[in-house]
């Protein structure tokens, strides 16, 4: 932590640690299927697992190139204002998804239009929700109808007959 907030130092640490564990985690999954060579070719690991060899290798890198260098120690990557920032855009989106689990995509992406619009583009109430209704009804006919793919529904939808 720098006297503002979160260093960007500890956060190249972070972010190599983080990559590094997905590399890992890519590479045991892989091995698990099976990584050899088979007279037929490749075993369905093979090739995910080097991928997640080279996603070990730049993530050690990075962490190297952060900890020997001492890159970035003093700059400040997260700080209150940020912070605050970051929330009004993350905050809506964890919003929209559990709204969307909970209550069905169309009902979560109205509701998502309307504050965001209303919150974050300071529109008028009613134009804000007619444009979350319009776009829900809009994903409703191109993907229901068009394309035949079912979206999530939730209590709302299946009330209405919507299946």
């Amino acid at each position: 932590m720098t006297h503002n907030g979160i260093s960007r130092y500890s956060m190249e640490i972070a972010t190599a640690l983080l990559t590094g564990a997905i590399g890992v985690a890519i590479c045991y999954g892989a091995w698990q299927v099976g990584i050899g060579w088979t007279p037929s070719g490749p075993d369905s690991g093979y090739f995910p697992f080097w991928i997640g060899v080279l996603v070990v290798a730049g993530s050690l890198v990075n962490l190297l190139r952060t900890v020997i260098g001492h890159r970035h120690k003093d700059e400040t990557f997260l700080d209150a204002a940020r912070l605050r920032s970051l929330a009004r855009f993350t905050l809506p989106i964890i919003g929209f998804a559990v709204i969307s689990l909970l209550l069905g995509l169309y009902v979560g992406t109205t509701l998502y239009v309307l504050f965001a619009m209303r919150l974050q583009g300071h529109y008028a109430w009613w134009r804000s929700l007619a444009s979350g209704i319009a776009i829900s009804i809009c994903f409703y006919l191109l993907f229901e109808l068009v394309f035949q793919v079912p979206l999530l529904k939730g209590p709302l939808e299946h009330a209405l007959g919507i299946y």
